[in-house]
């Protein structure tokens, strides 16, 4: 029955590599015949990064941290409850620490608005190059800390 069950996942993972909307790969027409399977393996490997990310993130995100160990251990017939922790998210639109809960596009969305910027000025007798960085976020470091990654410097 787990392994029954477990085939939603199966059929979640291929809706998201077929659909236009959620890994934004897709379509593209392909012309020679080498293009296909390296179409399909930059999908794949698309989609295996960002499940690593929404299994990392997933103390920020509107998802069930608990899922996975809860899947081992609840009655397979039974119908899925939500994890106390989940339900809290929701209810309170935060996260443990206070901060707002995200789905994963409003995360994306809220992590792409961090860009390093170089500036560089020319004169007769002078050239000058600065670059600027903006802080991080609170959410922003929360997530940079879940996905293991050094802040970068504005240096």
């Amino acid at each position: 029955m787990r392994t029954y069950k477990s085939l939603s996942q199966v059929e979640r993972a291929f809706r998201c590599l077929k659909g236009i909307f959620d890994l934004l790969v897709r379509p593209i027409r392909h012309r020679t015949k080498n293009r296909v399977p390296a179409h399909f393996f930059l999908c794949l490997l698309a989609y295996y990064v960002q499940w690593h990310m929404r299994r990392a993130l997933a103390p920020i995100l509107f998802e069930d941290e608990e899922l996975p160990e809860d899947r081992k251990t609840r009655d397979p017939i039974l119908p899925a409850k939500p994890s106390e922790s989940v339900k809290l998210k929701k209810n309170t639109h935060q996260t443990a620490d206070g901060l707002p809960v995200h789905s994963f596009d409003t995360l994306m969305a809220e992590l792409a608005t961090r860009g390093r910027v170089t500036y560089r000025l020319k004169s007769e007798d002078l050239s000058l190059t600065f670059k600027q960085l903006p802080e991080l976020t609170p959410i922003q470091a929360r997530a940079y800390e879940l996905l293991g990654l050094l802040p970068v410097a504005g240096n």
